[in-house]
């Protein structure tokens, strides 16, 4: 309470620079990372966050907050120039004394949020912050996002890194006037950031990645260090399923409702009762990697990780989605990565995971093979893989079918088609089990409580949203009961 009143009542940058002052006595790095296992935490966590950089040999970097240099050095390494600014004068010295054989680094005191501090518009390639928008007030973050997309050049990349919900460093504090946000704010404030240059071209960033820092989760269970890159991008060439997902099908509100229907944590078909019924034919086993394609808001993932120890890597192209496991995975000290990602354009190492999972996500994607194809290279020999997913019976769909098909964008197969897709990827046991019975069972059950739940649910969202669900419900049941749509269940092996 001290520390909001100080805020409130004070000057947010002389606050923070007196809460900074304070913490870089040392000048450690234990000191900066407010951590007594910085050390230890370092050897993991700050290749992690270079490898999740764009290519930056020979370009102009901008580093913000830079601290004592921790990444300094390692970005001068490749950079053409580094430009390392911090608004603590003893840190930006004592990077300078570490790092300033660097030729190609100029060392600066400033603070990012001062009007005075002069970067000419589209002179930057790369804009780095490791920990830094957290001590800006919501204003500030606002107004910087504004100027660094004028910073950076057409095609650079900006990429951040923020302690969100709560602290993760064990060092003692006075007082704590770090603003631990909901990741949902840094995405909503980059995202609704437009810059125009002299000739009227508009311009916007694209969210390119967001995930986890997975060092924080395999050493303190920890998912709220979060980081973010984004790429300056003409206003139009924005991701079109991207954006169809978080601005209509997989909105907040409609993400909610979903997860009013399928159960807390989850928003596919028969929630937890289905995913213990699919995971347990998975035989996992303690220590073993599962990759979840199309994770959703994470309850499959907490389900695996908490029953199983296994480690859970959930990606999910809707940025919404991923914002919700982020927030729901706070406090459950589990094993589990949260990544906005686009599974078509995910590259992993061969031989990454024991397990592949992805429910009723796949029906998104036309290239089926291709994706297909990756999932088989990135499992392990003795790998399996389990979807669920929409599916269609073989030959043409009627026009009405056909109609909702392509209004929703989905890739649909019949079952013993999309099995074959599994065995021409290579894999071998391939189950192709047409579940539409099951999946007309799960619909029935979840159709009567909402109906049961009719005044909670409409007050708690809306009339509309009541009229969504259960019209959406009752179409898939004539749908699936005329044999038109089906549910199919897929298990495969990589020998």
């Amino acid at each position: 309470m001290a520390a909001q009143v100080i805020l409130v009542a004070g000057n947010e940058r002389q606050v923070q620079k007196s809460y900074w002052i304070e913490h870089s006595v040392d000048l450690t790095i234990e000191a900066m990372m407010l951590d007594s296992k910085a050390a230890d935490l370092d050897k993991e966590e700050r290749p992690e966050v270079l490898s999740l950089l764009p290519p930056y040999e020979g370009k102009m970097i901008l580093e913000l907050g830079a601290g004592i240099g921790r990444f300094t050095g390692e970005l001068a390494k490749k950079a053409g120039q580094v430009l390392a600014l911090d608004f603590i004068e003893s840190a930006i010295k004592k990077n300078e004394s570490i790092n300033g054989h660097y030729k190609n680094v100029k060392f600066l005191c400033a603070d990012v949020t001062s009007p005075e501090l002069d970067v000419p518009e589209e002179s930057v390639d790369l804009i780095f912050s490791n920990w830094l928008l957290m001590y800006l007030s919501d204003k500030e973050v606002e107004l910087l996002a504004e100027r660094m997309a004028k910073w950076l050049k057409v095609g650079g990349h900006i990429f951040f890194r923020e302690s969100c919900f709560h602290q993760s460093g064990d060092s003692k504090r006075k007082y704590n006037p770090t603003h631990y946000r909901e990741p949902r704010f840094y995405t909503k404030i980059f995202k609704e950031c437009n810059t125009h240059d002299a000739s009227g071209n508009s311009y916007e960033l694209s969210l390119i990645g967001c995930k986890c820092i997975g060092a924080y989760v395999r050493n303190k269970k920890n998912q709220n260090q979060i980081c973010w890159s984004w790429q300056k991008v003409k206003s139009d060439d924005d991701r079109v399923l991207q954006r169809f997902l978080d601005n209509s099908q997989y909105k907040c509100s409609g993400i909610l409702r979903y997860e009013r229907v399928f159960g807390q944590g989850f928003v596919s078909t028969g929630g937890i009762d289905t995913t213990k019924e699919f995971v347990e034919k998975l035989d996992l086993k303690p220590g073993q990697k599962v990759l979840d394609v199309g994770c959703g808001i994470g309850g499959g993932d907490f389900y695996m990780a908490e029953n199983f120890d296994v480690e859970v890597v959930g990606i999910d192209l809707s940025i919404n989605m991923v914002s919700f496991a982020l927030e729901r995975a706070i406090g459950l000290k589990c094993s589990v990565e949260f990544e906005v990602a686009d599974c078509t354009k995910k590259t992993y190492s061969g031989n990454s995971f024991d397990v592949i999972y992805s429910r009723d996500t796949i029906l998104h994607i036309q290239d089926k093979p291709a994706l297909f194809r990756s999932f088989f290279k990135w499992l392990k020999p003795g790998g399996k893989v389990l979807i669920s997913d929409y599916c269609k019976h073989a030959g043409t769909p009627s026009p009405e079918f056909a109609d909702y098909i392509t209004q929703r964008g989905y890739d649909l197969h019949d079952v013993k088609a999309y099995g074959q897709m599994l065995k021409d990827a290579g894999f071998s046991d391939v189950i192709a089990e047409d579940r539409t019975e099951q999946f007309m069972k799960v619909l029935q059950k979840e159709l009567a409580a909402v109906e049961k739940d009719k005044e909670a649910f409409i007050r708690d969202f809306s009339k509309e949203d009541y009229d969504d669900i259960v019209g959406g419900w009752k179409a898939k049941l004539v749908r699936s009961s005329t044999g038109e749509q089906r549910w199919g269940l897929f298990i495969a092996e990589k020998k």
